[in-house]
């Protein structure tokens, strides 16, 4: 099991002993994911429907987060996720972020369920949100789908530098719904 560790906004993160770092920031995992994620990544497509890939699927909050925000603004969201080193289930059970995210019992349980999804189906959680997980190296991996936004979520360089690769950018850049993209920011 990693170590558990609690942030300065009262949600966990664990200490990788793999890559001798953290999953999330120590100054709070919520809120960095809230940050990085939703408000600088989600938010930028406004209501329109959205496919993500993320990149490190990790303890799940960033899908956890992004699919109670797909739910309160009615909006649809498909959701990619690959990891290579899927968390032990002593990890997963040990993460409060069902209590520290929402007070709200059936959204809480929408943790589990993402945690619960079968590796390698389309999963749907409700009717705006459907994940399909991969078990996979993104190194060795060739996404067979477009997305309009990417969650990178690696460890840092100096810590996984085969994930910070021009290879692994640049086919990520070319799987991503580029029409889309320009017709954001013009």
């Amino acid at each position: 099991m990693n170590k558990l560790i609690i942030t300065s906004d009262g949600s966990h993160t664990l200490y990788s002993n793999t890559f001798r770092e953290y999953y999330h920031s120590m100054y709070g995992a919520v809120t960095e994911s809230k940050h990085v994620f939703i408000k600088n990544g989600l938010y930028f497509f406004k209501d329109k429907p959205v496919t993500i890939f993320e990149i490190g699927f990790g303890t799940g909050l960033n899908a956890f987060l992004t699919c109670l925000e797909a739910n309160k603004h009615n909006r649809p969201v498909i959701y990619y996720a690959i990891e290579k080193y899927p968390l032990q289930t002593d990890d997963i059970l040990a993460l409060n972020y069902k209590n520290i995210v929402t007070s709200d019992k059936q959204e809480s349980e929408i943790f589990t369920q993402l945690h619960a999804a079968e590796w390698g189906k389309l999963y749907a959680i409700n009717a705006n949100f459907s994940i399909y997980k991969i078990r996979s190296d993104i190194s060795m991996y060739e996404p067979s789908f477009g997305y309009d936004l990417i969650y990178f979520d690696a460890f840092a360089p100096e810590k996984q530098p085969e994930m910070w690769s021009y290879e692994i950018f640049n086919r990520l850049f070319n799987r991503l719904k580029k029409e889309e993209f320009l017709s954001l920011i013009v």
